[in-house]
């Protein structure tokens, strides 16, 4: 069994009809790595960023009722949710600064390596790159 970290970003095309294809390509990988879903396969695991920013992307720019997002929130229950921390956030500073990313990025990385990650799918960083141990791959590629 793999874990698998995934961005906002893959949460946000599974709702936003703007694009059929990645949402489809979204809500499939929502679908196969919920971890309650009764085999080894691989998990899907989240963080109180990835949350906080999931909500506001949809109240604001998808126009989501912020009851419809609150339940889609508590319908992700079944993937690992990892809370930042304040250790998590100093990582996050060491990743920005040696790696030359966004700090947001940052803690994306830092999240994914010490929940021990194997990937982190998003489309915001260089597919293929491996950062901390974690490859980077983008699902839309």
């Amino acid at each position: 069994m793999s874990k698998i970290f995934l961005d906002t970003n893959i949460l946000v095309y599974a709702l936003d009809q703007a694009d059929p294809t990645k949402q489809k390509v979204a809500r499939s990988l929502l679908q196969s790595l919920v971890a309650d879903n009764g085999d080894e396969s691989d998990v899907g695991v989240l963080s109180t960023q990835v949350l906080q920013e999931f909500y506001v992307v949809c109240t604001k720019k998808l126009k989501v009722d912020p009851l419809l997002a609150k339940g889609i929130i508590r319908s992700l229950t079944g993937f690992e949710t990892i809370v930042i921390t304040p250790q998590l956030i100093l990582d996050a500073i060491d990743c920005s600064i040696l790696h030359q990313l966004p700090f947001w990025d940052s803690l994306i990385v830092a999240t994914a390596a010490a929940a021990h990650c194997e990937k982190i799918l998003t489309e915001d960083l260089s597919d293929g790159q491996v950062i901390w141990g974690v490859k980077i791959e983008n699902p839309f590629a």
